[in-house]
Order: C-alpha cells, then sequence, then structure tokens
C-alpha cells in the first residue's frame, strides 16, 4: 500500500524543534523518512535528539539558532546546505508567550514576543525562500495560534503577533508561489505538552479551560504534527496560503 505520507529524500528544518509541538514533528518527519534538521537555542536537547535519531538509523542534524538573531539564522542555513546539498521544508515552529495584564507589559516584554514570534519567523522564511526559489520549489510551514484568531486576556502580545504570523503566511504565500514555494499555517488550539503541564495539573483551572473546549479536553501534540505531516507531503501540492485550526472546536463560538 502506497504511503501517502512519505517524505523520504526530503530535507526539513524545524525551529524550536528540541521539545514539545516542534519535537514531535521532528520526530514524525524522521519516521516518515526525512532527514531533519532540529534547531534551537538549547543545544543540548537538540543533541540529545539528534543522537536519538540516529541510533534507528536516522539521518538528523543539530543546530543552535537564537532567530532573532540575522547571523544566526544564516548560519543554520548555510550548515544545512552543508550538510544535506538542498532544503525542501522550513518549519518555524520557535514561539514564546508571556502572560500578564495588557496594564503591566513592558518594552522589554513587547520585544521578547516580537522579536521571536515575527521577526525570526519572517527571516528564517525570507533565508529559505532564497534558496527555495533557485531549487523552483519549497514548503514553509509557520506555527500561529488560536490565539491570532479569537482574542485572549492577558496574552494581548502573543496573540497580536500571532495574528501577524497568519497575514504573514498570506502575504508570502502570495509573493513567493511565482518560485514554486508554498507558505501555511498551522493555529492549535490548548495541546497538552511538557511546557503546559503545570497549568494541566491545576484542577481548578483545566475545568475552567475545558469548559471553553467542546470535545471538553486538550489536544496530543500528535493532532498538530499529523496536520504539518499532511502540508510536507505531496498530497498538499495544490494548498498555499491557508491557516489550518486544530482546537477542538474553540473558536467554533
Amino acid at each position: 500500500m502506497e504511503n501517502h505520507f512519505d517524505l523520504t529524500g526530503k530535507v526539513i528544518l524545524v525551529t524550536g524543534g528540541s521539545r514539545g509541538l516542534g519535537e514531535q514533528m521532528v520526530r514524525d518527519f524522521s519516521e516518515q523518512g526525512a532527514d531533519v534538521v532540529i534547531a534551537s537555542r538549547n543545544f543540548e536537547k537538540c543533541v540529545s535528539l539528534s543522537d536519538e535519531l540516529k541510533s534507528m538509523g536516522r539521518k538528523a542534524l543539530p543546530i543552535r539558532c537564537d532567530v532573532t538573531n540575522i547571523e544566526d539564522i544564516q548560519g543554520m542555513f548555510r550548515q544545512t546546505l552543508e550538510n544535506f546539498g538542498k532544503i525542501d521544508i522550513v518549519v518555524n515552529n520557535a514561539g514564546v508567550n508571556t502572560s500578564k495584564p495588557a496594564l503591566e507589559v513592558t518594552e522589554k516584554d513587547y520585544d521578547f514576543i516580537f522579536d521571536i514570534n515575527i521577526k525570526g519567523l519572517f527571516f528564517c522564511s525570507q533565508e529559505a525562500a532564497k534558496y527555495m526559489e533557485k531549487q523552483g520549489y519549497g514548503k514553509i510551514i509557520n506555527l500561529a495560534s488560536v490565539g491570532g484568531i479569537k482574542p485572549l486576556k492577558r496574552i494581548a502580545l502573543y496573540t497580536a503577533s500571532k495574528a501577524a504570523v497568519i497575514h504573514l503566511t498570506k502575504s508570502l504565500a502570495a509573493e513567493w508561489a511565482r518560485y514554486g514555494i508554498h507558505v501555511n499555517a498551522i493555529a492549535p488550539g490548548f495541546i497538552g505538552t511538557e511546557i503546559n503541564e503545570e497549568e494541566r495539573n491545576d484542577e481548578e483551572l483545566m475545568g475552567k479551560m475545558l469548559k471553553k473546549i467542546p470535545f471538553r479536553k486538550f489536544g496530543d501534540p500528535k493532532d498538530v504534527s499529523s496536520l504539518a505531516l499532511y502540508l510536507a507531503s505531496k498530497q498538499a501540492e495544490y494548498i498555499t496560503g491557508q491557516t489550518f485550526i486544530v482546537d477542538g472546536g474553540f473558536t467554533i463560538e
């Protein structure tokens, strides 16, 4: 039986790939035969995950990269090309959030969120497109959020940055389609990862949050990764500029 999500021979770079949703995507891409580049600020975790995948016969390259630093971004792509000779897919997964009332937000908070969630994502996309344009093909998958669609309290900067990701995805898709580059986004809702484990262990908080989700449960990282697999595969060759929501119905109302 044909494997519709076979990624054998593809080179996929994932920022923020050492934990959470990024780690799950790295694992699933690798399982489907892709050569993976694992990039994040935590180089030790990148190396650990890379070593694990290599022990299973996979090809993986760990890279330390701070996406707020343009030289880091350029170096990340240069290393990828030196090791694999090409780059087919880039997943802009690196992102941060700070929760506090809008009246208490500082300039430092603003720069922290927008430098990673927008500046980093844009310049990673730009650098990827420089190589993909020469190839005449490529895919960029951006991680947005339901916060970019439905306003949420106490995370005004985060939701604004993710709304920007959604609009930027459309703009880049329209501009780069002529080069054979697909640009799409995934907007996860509440997904259970190590990052929000503390909140999920708070029964009172969880009770309030689950009431807002029609399925009454958090999603699994696989729910997001499965969609990323689809967008990375040959099954999604006629899709660009779209944002796909994975939220258990949170944004319905």
